[in-house]
């Protein structure tokens, strides 16, 4: 028997993971791929047109499928063929890939030819018991050999199950038979209850509906961990023809078989009607059939249905809303993102007022105050925003002449403030600031954007010439962290009184309290997302309470300063000599210690981004447009899902361009080399002989007894073992070219699609690392021939070795860049260069070491105290000044 002790999902895969929880959403198949669903798709495949078929597939995916079903059951068709060789074509195409396969077949020969290529973990449609019990097991045997979960058809050698009763006692007798006799796993069963028309005319079809509801709902709650599907579009059968019948009948029908337990089944997403949305009378009319409510509810929906014949309207076109009056079309376009009509729109409303400044001020800033209580409350987010700004900009750039024109600049009310926004000096990663930057525009503050890598002395000028009323500064890697404390400290210097806002990946509440608030007497407010900043610049603006609010937060940081450093001082820390006695020793031998296949550095050439696809970590892409949840979770989460839904089919269609038109070009270069530890330091030696050193820093907080004090010195055998070790590094980038076009997007007013083609290269140059990482481990240093690990394997650490980064948590040296770039000859060969507070340029890119030792393993080196500051400096033949200014954050405050 099955245990139920534990949760069990339904888990899939295409080259990306779904896993089918209580709390995931409808899954919806895909079924154009489907000879016998698809006229165009049956005629391409019997042209041999597979490259368009493909195309079809495509669609799909884009339209909202969630798993392919693939079906070649035609008799013109060699059905074998066709599957074999159209699901290699989908293979080796990851934007289709991703999801998972439902290979579907009436004929078991055609069903294992398509187990036996696909990839990832597929299902199986379908079985039954109509050929008896021993076909049923072996069949059920074989698909559990691939691996596979499958489709149970309620059917049996009495035929189809067309009652309740008969549903039960198939369903029944198969998961029985599945779990006990064939050690199925009940989680990868998955039920056909058999969905039939209703509205006949028929007595015997009138509970049609009524019954798969039921026996739903039975299997659900009597065989656990089971799936229920179907195909929903066999219950309008009758209304064919009555396009607005049919998208009611199917949405009433789901409505209701979903609540039952149905997970999943095969609709077309784009020809469904919202629920809500139906009209009272035909929902009324439509639920009186499925649900079998009264005696003519058949007759009353046909008659019903002629009204409506012909007068349907596909919702994606509904242009309905142009019939409202001109404030509630500009508010919903502003809303909608819909920047399709707000030209003609503003125009109008133009011709109603005495100046043009008052349609910005009026039903334009009306529309946005909507956005921005939308925001604000949680029933929008960040994307849409975005897309709303773009609306916005494109109703004042319409209107801007018009405003020259009149050159009445000084009666107008202007905007509600002045904020300058700049990426400080040597930092060049500014998609949070930008972001920032639109939404604070959504809301009527007139934004000085400087760029990044901008000086102080420019930021404080403009900011003087500008008369801004406050400063956001912005910035990645630490180094920007005490540009920031500088720049504090040079506006208290000169008397500035305006606001200074932080924020920023490395920025916290903790450094600007303790190390930027205290060096400039006016506020200073670290901002951590972008809702916040609204709030936080409206408060620090309002004139009735701002005096207040800015001493609120001064008072605030200061308690906050004052905790923190006594938590500090409470910390205890090794004398450096103490923490290297303590290290990390792993048991040295030279069965452990892998012999690169190639020693040197290698150039990738310029890298197919297709390649890069399957690597991608989604989770953070969405963290960057401030939609917070794990991928592919967040996709249907109960709050943000359905926004993160468009997103997320946003960044499909951006990376399709992306790849078509060639805009994006990613390189890389990596070095395998010799090496040893000596002390804390690494030893490398290049094939030609020259030798080289990464200096590593230790752990020096108090330990546990038996807890050690690690360096990634560590990691390397020491020299004095004997033996050789080896060690690599590398360099990838997916940003050349990314500047130039999201300048010219930016040019264009589409600061969405500016943000998002950034957003998109920093996840390619990430996943390029990984990609780099896996043919390192793999083919050029070769420990790991054999390794099989799927993406989330790969985002969760799986593998052999670590690749940490300088800047990064175990070594936060920014310095040690430079030691990777006289390597591997970066910038010579890939033209990623470092900028003076070394951050890599362009942004999209990414560096850092290999190690290959099993032992290896990340770490936070933490605090340390000066007598590792100083020997740090000797080792690397610098002055102390400059290994502080690098090292600041991780310098203990009682050192």
């Amino acid at each position: 028997m099955v245990s139920t002790t534990q949760e069990r999902y339904l888990k899939l895969a295409g080259l990306e993971p779904l896993v089918i929880t209580p709390e995931s959403n409808f899954i919806n198949v895909g079924e154009r791929t489907n000879v016998a669903g698809s006229r165009r798709f049956l005629r391409l495949i019997k042209e041999g047109d597979f490259e368009t078929a493909l195309d079809v597939a495509r669609d799909q995916v884009e339209g909202g499928a969630q798993i392919l079903d693939i079906n070649m059951d035609d008799g013109l068709i060699d059905g074998k063929e066709a599957m074999v060789r159209f699901l290699n074509l989908v293979m080796a195409e990851p934007d289709i890939a991703r999801i998972p396969m439902m290979i579907d077949s009436s004929r078991w020969e055609i069903i294992e030819a398509g187990l036996q290529v696909v990839q990832g973990k597929c299902v199986v449609n379908s079985i039954s018991l109509k050929e008896g019990e021993e076909t049923f097991l072996w069949q059920a045997r074989q698909i559990r050999r691939y691996g596979a979960a499958v489709i149970v058809m309620a059917f049996d050698e009495q035929g189809q199950a067309d009652t309740l009763e008969r549903r039960i006692e198939i369903a029944s007798r198969s998961y029985e038979l599945l779990t006990q006799q064939a050690d199925f796993p009940p989680e990868d069963i998955i039920f056909d209850l058999n969905i039939f028309p209703v509205g006949t005319g028929m007595e015997e079809h009138r509970r049609n509906a009524v019954d798969f509801i039921e026996a739903t709902r039975w299997v659900r709650q009597n065989l656990p961990y089971c799936s229920v599907s179907g195909g929903v579009s066999n219950v309008s059968f009758s209304f064919r023809g009555n396009a607005r019948v049919r998208e009611a009948m199917h949405s009433a029908f789901l409505y209701h078989a979903i609540k039952a337990g149905m997970n999943m089944g095969i609709v077309n997403p784009t020809l469904l009607e919202v629920y809500d949305d139906i009209p009272e009378t035909l929902l009324n009319q439509v639920e009186d059939v499925l649900l079998n409510r009264t005696e003519d509810a058949t007759e009353r929906l046909l008659e019903y249905a002629e009204t409506v014949q012909g007068n349907h309207k596909k919702r994606e076109k509904d242009e309905s809303w142009r019939e409202l009056p001109l404030q509630d079309r500009i508010t919903r376009a502003l809303v909608k993102g819909i920047d399709q009509y707000i030209e003609a729109d503003v125009e109008e409303a133009r011709k109603g007022f005495d100046r043009t400044i008052e349609v910005i001020e009026g039903p334009l800033m009306q529309g946005m105050n909507v956005v921005g209580d939308l925001f604000g409350s949680g029933k929008m987010f960040l994307p849409q925003v975005v897309k709303s700004a773009r609306v916005m900009k494109k109703a004042v750039a319409y209107l801007t002449p018009f405003i020259e024109e009149e050159k009445r600049s000084g009666e107008t009310s202007g905007p509600a403030g002045k904020i300058l926004m700049a990426t400080v000096k040597g930092d060049v990663h500014d998609i949070g600031k930008n972001i920032v930057s639109v939404v604070l525009a959504c809301n009527n503050y007139e934004i000085v954007d400087m760029g990044v890598m901008v000086p102080p002395e420019k930021i404080i000028q403009t900011a003087k010439e500008q008369n801004v009323d406050i400063i956001g500064l912005s910035g990645l890697i630490t180094p920007s962290l005490d540009e920031m404390v500088f720049l504090a400290r040079e506006m208290e210097r000169q008397h500035f009184q305006i606001p200074l806002l932080i924020g920023g990946a490395t920025t916290s509440k903790a450094h600007t309290a303790v190390k930027i608030d205290p060096k400039y007497s006016a506020a200073v407010v670290h901002v951590n997302d972008a809702s916040r900043a609204v709030t936080v610049v409206g408060d620090l603006l309002q004139k009735d309470r701002s005096a207040a609010y800015r001493d609120s937060i001064k008072l605030d940081y200061e308690s906050f300063r004052e905790k923190f450093l006594a938590r500090g001082r409470q910390k205890s820390y090794l004398p450096i000599e103490e923490a290297r006695s303590n290290k990390l020793r792993l048991e040295w031998d030279s069965g452990e210690i892998a012999v690169p296949r190639m020693l040197g550095v290698q150039e990738t050439g310029q890298v197919d981004l297709r390649k890069l696809l399957p690597y991608i970590d989604w989770s953070p892409f969405f963290r960057a447009w401030d939609l917070h949840g794990k991928y592919p979770d967040i996709l249907s989460d109960a709050v943000v899902g359905t926004q993160a839904s468009d997103l997320y089919a946003d960044a499909q269609r951006t990376l399709r361009k992306l790849i078509r038109e060639r805009k994006l070009v990613a390189k890389g270069v990596f070095g395998l080399f010799k090496a040893n530890a000596v002390g804390d330091d690494i030893q490398i030696e290049t094939p030609e002989g020259q030798i080289s050193f990464f200096r590593t820093l230790r752990q020096q907080s108090s330990k546990r007894s038996g807890v050690p004090n690690i360096a990634l010195s560590d990691f390397i055998a020491p020299e004095a073992t004997g033996m050789q070790d080896y060690m690599g590094c590398f360099c990838v980038t997916a940003g050349l070219g990314v500047e130039q076009l999201a300048a010219s997007l930016k040019e264009n007013l589409d600061d969405y699609e500016s943000i998002m083609v950034k957003a998109l290269a920093d996840r390619l140059a990430e996943a390029f690392a990984e990609y780099l990482h896996r043919e390192v481990r793999m083919k050029y240093w070769g420990y790991a021939p054999d390794e099989k690990l799927d993406n989330q394997a790969l985002i969760k650490e799986a593998y052999r070795g670590i690749r940490p980064a300088p800047g990064y948590p175990a070594c936060p040296d920014h310095l040690e860049k430079e030691t990777i770039w006289e390597l591997l000859q970066v910038e010579e060969r890939i033209g990623v260069r470092l900028t003076e507070s070394l951050a890599m340029w362009p942004a999209a890119s990414v560096s850092g070491y290999y190690f290959g030792h099993p032992g290896s393993r990340y770490f936070g080196l933490g605090k340390i105290t000066r007598d590792q500051l100083v020997d740090y400096a000797l080792r690397k033949n610098i002055p102390v000044e400059k290994a502080e200014k690098w090292l600041s954050p991780n310098l203990a405050e009682e050192s």
